[in-house]
């Protein structure tokens, strides 16, 4: 089972960045999908992005394309969300989420097993 931890998360103006940072730990970080889910306040929880396994695949949702970029450091064990160009609606808790059979598009929640704490991101206009 992986464990997840996320950060990088915090407060900045319209327009900046902010680069989150989700660390595993466990020996199948390598085989699983990773993405990234956000939850606005009072919405329910929304797919982002997501990473294949090998790093070579990735996916984003239309409201980031462009804007965020998804990378992971498999030797790190560490999944990097890089968000440029930020916008107040961005502001959400912010988690990443493992899957262990390797999917890294589903906007399903159950497709994943593994969580992280979540980290806040918000954006003042």
């Amino acid at each position: 089972q992986v464990q997840l931890v996320e950060s990088g998360g915090g407060l900045v103006q319209a327009g900046g960045s902010l680069r989150l940072s989700c660390a595993a730990s466990g020996r199948t970080f390598s085989g699983s999908g990773m993405v990234w889910f956000r939850q606005p306040p009072g919405k329910e929880r929304e797919f982002v992005a997501g990473i294949s396994r090998s790093g070579t695949g990735t996916y984003y949702v239309n409201s980031v394309k462009g804007r965020f970029t998804l990378s992971r450091d498999n030797a790190k064990n560490t999944v990097y969300l890089q968000m440029n160009s930020l916008k107040p609606e961005d502001t959400a808790v912010y988690y990443c989420a493992a899957s262990g059979s390797g999917t890294y598009y589903s906007p399903s929640l159950n497709e994943y097993n593994a969580w992280g704490q979540g980290t806040q991101v918000t954006v003042s206009s």
